[in-house]
């Protein structure tokens, strides 16, 4: 499983979702967090359709996206995503 953080530099919700996503990837093993700026990565974050940050997107082994929150969403919504994901 595989946890995109797309974040900002001025970003304030951005250290709660780093915060969220961090607890998700201790409570899962094999969880792969991976935080991308998107002042770093804009035809990435363009071809995503990333519009806001932070935005967390969840997707299987097989790349499939089966969850996006553009802002914070809570420890337990993310945590069912991830199952989603298994």
């Amino acid at each position: 499983m595989q946890l995109d953080l797309w974040t900002s530099a001025f970003c304030a919700p951005c250290a709660a979702a780093r915060r969220v996503s961090g607890e998700a990837a201790a409570l899962v093993p094999g969880l792969r967090v991976t935080e991308r700026d998107v002042a770093a990565h804009p035809d990435t974050a363009e071809d995503l359709g990333i519009r806001s940050t932070p935005t967390i997107i969840v997707r299987r082994d097989d790349g499939a996206e089966v969850f996006r929150s553009p802002g914070v969403p809570s420890r337990d919504q993310l945590l069912v995503a991830v199952a989603e994901a298994l």
